[in-house]
């Protein structure tokens, strides 16, 4: 089972990876100003990740594949690491849809 791993930044922000059995980050959140909008996020993670079409998959400048998890209003809940082929980003995705409506919570941040 995977889980969210809730850490805080050097500038104060709180962050979540969600990470899979093996350790591994498959989807990183952005930088949030208080922990409550932090766990709001992996609530909405735990949501919106089974649903294909909250998935939005890109392509880098260097060539490399990524993608994003959106909320239904758009936002980007999360980004996932950078992968060399589009097969490695779809079974990224596969993981967090996977792992991210199950994930427990571990909370690093104190």
């Amino acid at each position: 089972m995977g889980k969210y791993v809730i850490t805080k930044r050097a500038n104060g922000e709180y962050q979540f990876n969600l990470k899979a059995d093996n350790g591994q980050v498959i989807l990183a959140s952005e930088g949030y100003a208080a922990k409550s909008s932090c766990e709001n996020g992996i609530e909405s993670v735990k949501k919106n990740s089974p649903d294909d079409a909250r998935y939005e998959k890109n392509t880098s400048k260097n060539g490399k594949y990524y993608f994003n998890l959106k909320a239904g209003n758009g936002q980007i809940i999360g980004s996932s690491e950078m992968y060399e082929s589009t097969a490695g980003r779809d079974n990224g995705i596969e993981s967090v849809k996977k792992n991210g409506p199950t994930g427990t919570t571990d909370d690093q941040s104190n």
